[in-house]
């Protein structure tokens, strides 16, 4: 059987040391900003846009990609991580999986305001890392969690 997959970004924002997550109905998990990558869109271009559809904040990719000097071409953002998820698996056959591109970013506040047709505001939690830790959220969902609000602490001590 053919295997589709499909390209996803998916963004961890960081704002006072919590990150925000929701409980998607779909999924039936609570997760961070994420979609598919559509055409023609970068991965993290992508991730930047769900944050903002899904959020209405202004995220800022908390980006340590090294620059690489060569003519004709430019560095992208470094995922934090790329993982490969199996979305739909019948009797043990994998048919289809998410190529998750994994970020981290900042927002300047917490004043959520979610697109048309996206969940409310109120779907929305901040979670710290103890909260994050004593949760039953995912395992995946809580090491990223965690690891961005490390990554975003770090990074304002450096500024």
């Amino acid at each position: 059987m053919e295997i589709t997959r499909h390209f996803t970004a998916t963004v961890y924002v960081v704002n006072d040391g919590a990150t925000a997550l929701h409980e998607h109905e779909h999924v039936g998990k609570t997760i961070p900003p994420t979609g598919h990558v559509d055409r023609d869109e970068l991965p993290h271009e992508a991730g930047l846009r769900e944050v903002r559809e899904e959020t209405g904040l202004d995220p800022t990719l908390l980006d340590d990609t090294r620059s690489v000097d060569t003519p004709g071409g430019r560095v992208l953002p470094q995922p934090r991580h790329q993982m490969l998820y199996d979305i739909n698996v019948h009797d043990g056959t994998v048919g289809h999986q998410h190529i998750d591109h994994v970020y981290y970013a900042t927002v300047p506040d917490r004043d959520l305001c979610p697109g048309p047709g996206e969940v409310g505001a109120d779907a929305w939690r901040w979670y710290r890392i103890p909260e994050l830790r004593t949760s039953e959220l995912p395992a995946n969902v809580v090491r990223f969690g965690v690891e961005a609000i490390r990554t975003a602490t770090d990074s304002a001590e450096r500024e």
